[in-house]
């Protein structure tokens, strides 16, 4: 299928099936109830967030899960794509195939010069080149390029790049959707319909974001398994060794880093095509940290790890901050007055704007049992399945036959 063997196809197929009724999976509880109003995840925005996270870690795990550089300044790749694109809206229109398109090449350009620089050095010598370039790149958007009072204002400074009604918009015509859209189909536009009883949503952004990462998700598996693959394999495995043998790492690694860098560069596109705005606080550190924890939490060097990971981070995001005081209240007042408050003040620093520390505890447990991540962990419990069907039909088969 499509190149790809049966058992990445296979997976690839279920991948695409679980993209397609995510939106379905993440609202199993009824629209208004106090369980759907807590856990319910399936609306547009949070869920287009899944898949261009996800599209921004495949690409990180392709430089870090294959060749073993880890990068701590990916964000500036995120950043660059959502400027890129919001600059596309404001001279051109606001088609999303050229803000993507010049997304990716802006980015593809920035991570080849910084690529050049920061491979010259591997291990935690390069990783500490990443964070100090991309924090350049941050101060560069914040202050040095975003001075509204300059003429060179490529960014905005603090308050955010944006799209203002005295912009050319050259490609604008009288009667144009004012917002994002793929020739005329809103990247917020939403459809229901209902079918013995059930209520489907079909969200334009959604889809066609969770169409880019399907079909970034191939191209990954067909660098995963070629022979460019396999270089950048061994460069993580041994890469003096490589260099014995007459091969030169550079160039393999140099493109692997550009590559990872397009692909966070069109994830940044897709986020300023949900909203069209672009700030510097996409490249703060804090967040290449975020991306680097995404890929360790699902599994690094696997194919579906990224995707898990990402979806993990941003769902307990979503649900760990909504949760405050009066609603831990809620579910435990059938407890003693002081026993209630007690867990509810204990319970505080872990939800609400805690939830940065009930996450870090959740990814040292994972760090800790499953050093593989969460690909691991299922791995494991098909295992077990397997053992346990295994010494059934063993049982079964030492029973003589009547």
């Amino acid at each position: 299928m499509l190149g790809l063997n049966k058992k990445d196809a296979l997976l690839f197929m279920i991948v695409a099936l679980l993209v397609g009724i995510a939106p379905f999976l993440l609202n199993p509880f009824p629209e208004g109830s106090s369980l759907g109003q807590m856990f319910n995840a399936g609306y547009p925005d949070l869920m287009q967030r899944f898949v261009i996270f996800g599209i921004l870690v495949i690409g990180f795990n392709i430089l870090f899960g294959l060749t073993g550089y880890l990068s701590f300044g990916h964000a500036a790749f995120l950043g660059i794509g959502s400027y890129s694109a919001v600059w596309m809206f404001k001279l051109l229109g606001y088609n999303i195939v050229p803000a993507i398109l010049l997304s990716v090449l802006v980015s593809g350009v920035f991570s080849l010069l910084i690529g050049f620089i920061a491979l010259r050095r591997t291990g935690i010598y390069f990783s500490i080149l990443t964070l100090a370039m991309a924090q350049m790149c941050f101060n560069l958007a914040y202050s040095v390029l975003g001075n509204p009072n300059s003429n060179f204002n490529l960014t905005n400074g603090e308050t955010g790049l944006q799209v203002y009604g005295n912009d050319p918009q050259y490609l604008m015509s009288e009667g144009s959707r004012e917002i994002p859209h793929l020739f005329g189909l809103a990247m917020r536009d939403s459809y229901q319909w209902e079918i013995s009883g059930w209520l489907f949503t079909f969200n334009t952004g959604y889809y066609l974001s969770g169409i880019i990462m399907l079909v970034a998700f191939y191209l990954s598996i067909r660098i995963f398994r070629s022979p460019f693959g396999l270089m950048l394999r061994a460069i993580k495995s041994n890469k003096q060794r490589m260099n014995y043998t007459g091969l030169n790492a550079r160039p393999y690694a140099l493109a692997a880093f550009v590559i990872s860098g397009m692909y966070a560069g069109l994830a940044g596109g897709l986020l300023s095509s949900m909203d069209p705005l672009a700030g510097a606080e996409r490249m703060h550190w804090t967040a290449s940290g975020e991306i680097v924890i995404m890929a360790i939490l699902g599994g690094v060097g696997t194919l579906v790890g990224p995707i898990l990971g990402s979806g993990f981070i941003e769902y307990f995001k979503n649900i760990l901050s909504k949760i405050n005081d009066s609603l831990l209240h809620q579910w435990l007042s059938w407890l003693p007055d002081g026993l209630e408050d007690g867990i509810v003040w204990v319970l505080h620093f872990f939800v609400g704007k805690g939830w940065q520390l009930t996450l870090g505890v959740l990814f040292m447990l994972v760090v800790i049992f499953l050093p593989g991540g969460l690909v691991e962990g299922g791995q494991r419990v098909g295992r077990l399945f397997r053992r346990k069907k295994g010494g059934a039909d063993g049982a079964s088969a030492k029973q003589p036959a009547e």
